[in-house]
């Protein structure tokens, strides 16, 4: 099949369970052609892990932030555009916001899957040591921000079978969010939850991981690839998450910014198809949140590109993010993108994630 320029990216974010060929994603000119297993099974062993204790919350002041300081870095985080798409015309965050003011570069997976991503490929030391070199990398690209390591880390997977609930998805133990945390707390890096819904909601999902999302230091993903509104299994196709789905996870997120007096949450929302999210223009942006639309999937750089100009730069929320692949960007004649041709982007992502 002859691809356009400017398709969508044409393979899916995961590359996880059973093949299912070649299928239309939701826009006419979105080709996502599956040819790996799109889901793994995740199933923990029985014995746990040791429990780390989390670290308790640490009470951040709330203030006001320098507005002229902010608009200038959104500005350059722009790269100028002149098009009056970005920077976006937003709300200002609540002191001690992490963006514009940072990059984030993060390593995603989890501990019972070699296959979800390089955190839970590589063994601690070795990942850690990795990670720590492209946060000198993109450091060396742009000496004028800031860049923080984050372990991005699946809390709750979405599955090919039904489970106990018939929710498709499993939760994840505390104690491997705990063992997360303590990793993370080795290089000061922040760690992010994500969520597959699965047949589940975002609403019921996010407050079974408030504990952690109270913490100062920890935020959250939610993937709307998993999300089957229509009863499918996971996997079978792509998924969705409308405004109303984002703007769950942004009042519990903004709530809990409220009530424990924190400096503002990062929500991710994973992207790659124009039908993985509806209603961008009515998702919510509160001083308390900051919202990262990212770009995922992955395939030749000019695809991947095409994907990042149709639904991250022409639908713009706040922040956008990019998501990197070790093999999957690395095939045949593909390669990854360096962080210096991403820094010529409009807009620059804030936020680089590794599978």
């Amino acid at each position: 099949m002859k691809q356009p320029m400017f398709a969508a990216v044409v393979l899916s974010a995961a590359a996880f369970l059973s093949a299912t060929g070649c299928h239309e994603a939701a826009s006419a000119n979105a080709v996502v052609k599956d040819d790996k297993p799109l889901l793994t099974e995740v199933v923990p062993p029985a014995k746990k892990a040791d429990s780390v204790a989390p670290p308790a919350p640490v009470a951040v002041t709330n203030g006001e932030v320098d507005t002229l300081d902010y608009n200038s870095r959104m500005i350059e985080l722009s790269n100028h555009d002149s098009t009056g798409k970005w920077p976006v015309k937003t709300v200002y965050p609540l002191k001690g916001a992490l963006l514009p003011y940072n990059r984030i570069v993060s390593y995603y997976g989890n501990l019972y899957s070699k296959q979800m991503g390089i955190l839970g490929e590589l063994p601690k030391d070795s990942m850690l040591k990795k990670l720590q070199g492209e946060v000198a990398a993109w450091q060396e690209a742009d000496p004028s921000v800031p860049v923080i390591p984050a372990l991005h880390y699946i809390a709750i997977t979405a599955q090919g079978r039904p489970g106990k609930d018939n929710k498709h998805r499993l939760r994840m133990p505390f104690n491997q969010i705990d063992t997360i945390l303590s990793w993370a707390k080795e290089i000061n890096a922040l760690t992010f939850v994500d969520i597959q819904v699965g047949h589940s909601t975002v609403k019921a999902e996010v407050p079974t991981l408030e504990k952690y999302l109270a913490m100062p230091n920890v935020h959250l993903g939610i993937d709307p690839e998993f999300s089957m509104k229509g009863g499918e299994v996971p996997g079978s196709k792509i998924g969705t998450f409308s405004s109303d789905d984002i703007n769950d996870a942004i009042d519990f997120l903004a709530d809990l910014v409220r009530k424990n007096n924190l400096p503002p949450k990062v929500l991710i929302v994973h992207r790659f198809t124009q039908g993985m999210v509806t209603g961008y223009d009515k998702i919510k942006i509160v001083p308390e949140v900051q919202v990262v639309m990212d770009m995922d999937g992955f395939g030749d750089k000019i695809l991947k590109k095409g994907t990042y100009l149709r639904y991250i730069y022409k639908e713009p929320v706040q922040f956008t993010g990019f998501k990197l692949f070790y093999k999957n960007d690395n095939k045949g004649s593909w390669t990854m993108y360096t962080p210096g041709e991403l820094l010529k982007f409009t807009p620059k992502p804030s936020y680089i994630q590794y599978q």
